[in-house]
């Protein structure tokens, strides 16, 4: 087998969940993590693109298959996912990543930063931001109570079509429907137990990002921010998050939801190809301190 073959191989996380996982191709390693609705398949736009010079790491969650689902509701938090992203790095034998997150994995992607900075050589954030501010949070919570009934009521294969529907997830459907039909599909897949425990401990129990400013403001590792003008549950906090960690640059795709990895797959690539670029050239540092806001002009 030669070193850019795809090789798939189960890791097993310190609370002993196996975890599936994909790698292909050579160079320096992209850790990409799914959101709520996709899975390790969601990133074939992003692998197929980035296998040519990088070794591209894919996996499924815990409580997705054909990871394992764990029976205890207290297996899955925020905390467990940035474990698991670890145990992956380490079963791979990977010291540091560019890693990738969206919604979810973005949350994912930004407390591996905060806790974790070693393993963290570049972070891009996609559609972060659901239920983060605070004022939105019980909202949110509810929100993620009345996914849970839903798919305890329905099933996995009517629930993904009607949250695939959402306000955020419509812009994918109207641009690919072929792709937003996949999705559907693979989001069908899905054990529904899992997906159940995921949405209930992790997406609801997740802390609010602002209540985290301050270690925010101490991730060292160059950051892309990635947003759709049409995901609202997402656009303010990004603009936030552009402003609280220091080396972050911050870029809104036009007439794009939430599912921005699939939505726009090659304006993503093109963004991350660069970010990547100018994180290896040295060239993406911190805001200019003369660039800091406190005038219109700089002149007063």
């Amino acid at each position: 087998m030669s070193a850019g073959t795809m090789a798939a191989q189960t890791v097993v996380t310190s609370d002993g969940v196996k975890l599936h996982t994909e790698s292909v191709g050579r160079g320096d390693a992209i850790l990409f993590v799914h959101e709520y609705a996709g899975d390790h398949r969601s990133w074939e736009p992003q692998v197929r693109r980035f296998s040519r010079s990088h070794r591209c790491i894919t996996y499924a969650a815990r409580g997705y298959p054909p990871s394992q689902a764990p029976a205890d509701a207290g297996a899955y938090s925020q905390q467990h996912a940035v474990e698991d992203a670890v145990a992956v790095l380490d079963g791979l034998g990977v010291e540091a990543a560019d890693v990738v997150g969206i919604s979810m994995g973005g949350f994912a992607g930004l407390h591996l930063a905060m806790r974790h900075a070693a393993r963290v050589r570049s972070l891009i954030v996609a559609g972060t931001g659901y239920g983060a501010r605070p004022e939105e949070a019980p909202r949110f919570r509810g929100e993620c109570e009345a996914i849970a009934r839903v798919i305890r009521e329905s099933g996995m294969a009517p629930f993904a079509r009607r949250y695939l529907s959402g306000p955020a997830r419509v812009q994918f459907e109207q641009k690919d429907p072929r792709g937003w039909e996949q999705l559907v599909g693979e989001l069908g897949e899905h054990d529904a137990d899992g997906a159940v425990r995921t949405m209930l401990g992790v997406q609801r129990r997740r802390p609010s990002l602002y209540a985290l400013e301050a270690k925010l403001r101490e991730i060292e590792a160059a950051v892309l921010i990635l947003a759709g003008d049409e995901d609202d549950g997402c656009l303010e906090t990004s603009l936030w998050l552009k402003r609280v960690i220091p080396r972050s640059g911050l870029a809104v795709l036009p007439k794009s939801g939430h599912t921005l990895n699939l939505e726009e797959p090659d304006l993503v690539n093109a963004f991350i190809a660069d970010f990547l670029g100018r994180v290896a050239a040295r060239a993406w540092g911190p805001r200019d301190p003369r660039a800091t806001p406190g005038t219109i002009t700089g002149i007063s």
